[in-house]
Parts: structure tokens; sequence; C-alpha cells
């Protein structure tokens, strides 16, 4: 009997042993895990069949990093249907996809000289307003950092840095330069005009975008901010000399800047001044009627669209030798979002007030939250806080790295 005894307290032994050593069979795991997934949100129950699915040992699988994206407005003056319908309106869409920044660009906005004293009366209000905007019309801050630019050090810093290593012809062969100047007065071209790629090479620069949205008139600039990266890369970012400061330092050895790709704004629309069609939607025209703000109440678009510029041919439809028809279907056909009537057989005098309506209804709810936001107190300068600090951390670290590159001493 003893020996019978024995022989069983052994067999037990073994076989707690066996269970304790090895994991159970997946099912059994599978239901813990599955507990554990209702109590956290970093772990789905289609991650967790996968990783002990019974046909073979599966790897963890990494979610590849989204690409850094920028982009930005100039807080010159109103934001207005162009800004709105051929930029700001694709951002909420880019944030699914991208690791999103939006900035307020303001120290672009000195680069146009003669007007500087009227840009500077109203610069802090016309950034909150911007930023506003931005959140107004689906930018989440939880998702994407918006700040204002000039509450970033780096980005003048950085501005200088490049400046001094980019050959003074790259500058002055810039399309946007050569047309301004042509036409400005003598002592109306400021510095600002000529170094504006530099600072725009910057913003990108210093956050790694890998893309950046632009409208075709910028191509040019995108294209230098790249040469600019390439020409700092060559510079100081190669050999022997670079390779010691990486180690000394700490820092991986593979070159500062990556090159950013344009995305040319494909879904947006490039909406023509109401009082010129063959001229961009602007907010530094002269002429008040000439474009529709954003935030304009209902009577000012009316008016606007009133008098906008058309032309004495019969009916209203699309022909490239009509610039403000085409101009004024586009709009229509955008805030309409494809519900309006046909208007070919109407009159200029029948359609403005369609127009005007379908203007108002399709920025009404963008007003609206607009004014959500501004009235929220504290939260505009919030939002603006933690995307400066966020913006900071990635800045700071980009600008140490090319001071490193170019031999400064640090402190």
């Amino acid at each position: 009997m003893l020996p019978l005894l024995l022989l069983l307290s052994l067999l037990l032994c073994v076989y707690t042993f066996s269970f304790n050593a090895y994991p159970p069979p997946p099912s059994m795991m599978r239901t813990a895990c599955s507990r554990y997934c209702l109590q956290s949100s970093k772990i789905t129950a289609s991650s967790t069949s996968k990783l002990f699915s019974s046909s073979s040992p599966a790897t963890p699988t990494k979610t590849p990093p989204k690409k850094r994206v920028l982009s930005g407005v100039q807080p010159t003056g109103s934001l207005h249907l162009g800004n709105y319908l051929g930029s700001i309106s694709q951002w909420p869409k880019m944030q699914e996809e991208y690791d999103c920044s939006f900035c307020v660009v303001d120290l672009h906005s000195l680069t146009n000289m003669p007007k500087n004293t009227e840009v500077t009366k109203s610069l802090k209000e016309n950034t909150l307003t911007a930023a506003a905007i931005y959140i107004a019309s689906g930018v989440d801050p939880s998702t994407s950092n918006i700040f204002v630019q000039s509450h970033v050090k780096q980005h003048a810093e950085l501005s200088w840095l490049l400046s001094c290593s980019l050959p003074l012809n790259w500058l002055e062969r810039m399309i946007q330069y050569k047309d301004k100047t042509a036409t400005a007065k003598e002592g109306e071209v400021g510095t600002g005009l000529l170094t504006y790629p530099a600072l725009m090479a910057a913003d990108i620069l210093l956050y790694g975008a890998e893309v950046v949205p632009v409208g075709e008139d910028q191509r040019q600039h995108l294209e230098l901010t790249r040469d600019i990266a390439r020409r700092f890369n060559d510079l100081y970012c190669k050999g022997g000399p670079w390779k010691k400061k990486t180690k000394e330092y700490g820092i991986p050895s593979y070159p500062v800047f990556r090159e950013p790709t344009a995305q040319i704004v494909k879904g947006g629309a490039r909406i023509m001044s109401l009082s010129d069609g063959r001229n961009k939607m602007s907010k530094s025209d002269p002429n008040p009627n000439s474009c529709i703000n954003i935030l304009d109440s209902p009577d000012v678009i009316v008016q606007k669209i009133k008098a906008a510029k058309t032309d004495d041919i019969v009916g209203i439809f699309e022909d490239t030798s009509r610039p403000e028809a085409n101009n004024l279907m586009s709009i229509y056909d955008i805030t309409s979002q494809g519900d309006g009537e046909d208007v070919s057989n109407m009159s200029w005098g029948e359609f403005k007030p369609i127009l005007a309506t379908s203007v108002v209804e399709y920025l009404k709810p963008l007003q609206k939250r607009y004014e959500e936001v501004r009235n929220e107190e504290g939260y505009l300068e919030g939002v603006l806080k933690e995307g400066k600090e966020n913006a900071s951390v990635i800045a700071e670290e980009t600008v140490r790295k090319v001071k490193i590159g170019m031999g400064f001493y640090l402190d």
C-alpha cells in the first residue's frame, strides 16, 4: 500500500511541475487576455487572436510610424474662402493618414514691407483667429499639433543658420520674388521677401516633415527646400569629421535633414478674386469686395457676390475664356456640395442670390464652431501653449544636430 501511495505522490508532483513550467494552452491564454482587453485600449481582440493563432507562432507586428506633415497659413488678415477651400478644408482628412503639425506662420506675415505697420496692428488677434479657424474646420488638437510659428524660437534660428550656407542666386531666381520686385517701387522690397524661402525651409526641416501640402505656386519653394537640405547634408554631415562628432555627442550618424516631398493639393480648389478672375483670391487685395472672408456675415457675403465681376455672355457655364464665370461656378459647385440646381440657363441676376445662399449655408457650421472655440475661456490659449511645447522638443533637437554638424561649441 505504501509503495502505491509514494508512486501516486510522485506522479502528482510531476504533473504539477509540468503545468507550472510550461504555458497553458492557447485557448486558456486567449480567454485570459480577452478579459484584459476589456480594460485596456492598447490591446484589441483582433490582435490577441492573431497573437495566439494555432497555425504558427506569430511575432508581434509594429505599426509603421505615420509620415510627418507640416502646413500653415499666414495671419496677415482675415482668412478667406480661398484659404479654406484650397488648403484648410483638406487638413482634417490628413490627420487620419499623417502625423500632422499645423502652424500659424506669423513670421511670414512680415515679408510685405510696405504693409508691415498695418499688419502688426492686428497681428495678435489675427493669429488667434487663424488658430481658432483651424480647430473649427475639424483639426483635432488631440491628434494634430497646432502652434504659432514665432512661439518656437528655433524657426528664426535655423533660418539664419541655413541662410549662411545658401547661395544668393538660389533666392534671386525664385519666381515670386521676381514677380513682386518687377512691379515694386524703390524702397518697397524688404530683405524678408528675398529670404522668405529660407524661413519656409526652416519651418519644414525643423520637424523632419516628409510630406508638405502646397499649392502649385509654392512648388518651386519646396524644391528649394529639398536643395537646401541636400546641400547642408553634403557640407556638414559626411565623412570622418561628421562620424567623429556624432560619436562625441551620441547622436545618429545619418544626415540631419530628410528631403521633403511636395503634395500638390488636388482635392482643394484654386479660388480666384471676385473682382478679377485671373488672379488668386488674396488677403492683400486692395479691393475689399475681391474676397469672401470665412467669418463674413451673411449680409456681407450677399453684398460681395452681388458686386462680383461677371461677363455679358448669355448662360452660366464654365469656359476657359470666361475666368469670372469659371470662378463663380467653381465656388457654387463646392459650396452646394453636388446638390445645386441647374443654373446653366440663368442670368447673372438670377444666379448670384442662389450662389450667395449656398456660400452662407456652407460657412454657417464653421462659423458656429469658431464662436464656440473663441468663447471657451482659456481653451485656445491652452491648445497653443501645448502645441508650442510639443513643437519645441523636436525643434530644439534638430537645431542641436545642426549646430553639431556646423561645429558650434555647445554648452
